[in-house]
């Protein structure tokens, strides 16, 4: 019997995009390791994403040499999930 999954850090991505290339930044967002949604939005930006690694380190990485080097990405900002419990 699998013991119990490692916690996971969760990140979540708010990303302006190039609109003419929305379809094809989804499409690359979702073959990145560690990306685990990827949702289309209203507001300033287009696009959230969920990221899930074992470390924060790992989650952030994903952000600064994968997500923010797809093109038709223009901006970014990456919020932190913490715990509501102690």
């Amino acid at each position: 019997m699998p013991g119990p999954s490692p916690p996971m850090e969760t990140l979540y991505l708010l990303a302006e995009t190039d609109v003419s290339q929305l379809e094809e930044v989804m499409r690359r967002l979702r073959a990145i390791p560690h990306v685990a949604e990827v949702e289309a939005v209203t507001g300033p930006f287009d696009l959230i994403v969920k990221i899930q690694a074992s470390h924060i380190n790992e989650a952030l990485d994903v952000v600064v040499h994968r997500i923010r080097k797809v093109p038709g990405v223009k901006r970014t900002e990456t919020l932190i999930a913490v715990s509501g419990t102690p």
